[in-house]
């Protein structure tokens, strides 16, 4: 199995763009063929030395295998997604575990 982390900073992260972007994630980026999980959620309010606050959204999937990480990346429904919203993202960050069989 594949995880993929995804990050997003918002260059306005004012409520209702988060609201409106974790929105947008569940239309496009849910339910992939090959995908077993699904989660997308907002910053916890821990505020600790060791978490990373740098972030509005993040975007957690596990996929089957990487062949079904690799038909992720480049299905219409994830490219729409990227080019609808991107200009709205002051960084996004990606980190991808493999998790073995």
């Amino acid at each position: 199995m594949l995880v993929h982390s995804v990050f997003l900073s918002l260059k306005d992260p004012q409520p209702a763009n988060i609201e409106h972007l974790l929105a947008e994630c569940r239309k496009y980026l849910a339910d992939h063929h090959g995908m077993t999980y699904f989660w997308c959620g907002t910053l916890a309010d821990l505020d600790r030395p060791v978490n990373d606050r740098l972030f509005d959204v993040g975007l957690h999937m596990i996929f089957a295998d990487r062949a079904a990480h690799d038909r992720y990346m480049v299905d219409e429904r994830h490219c729409q997604f990227r080019r609808l919203h991107e200009a709205s993202w002051r960084q996004f960050r990606v980190f991808d575990t493999d998790v073995g069989a």
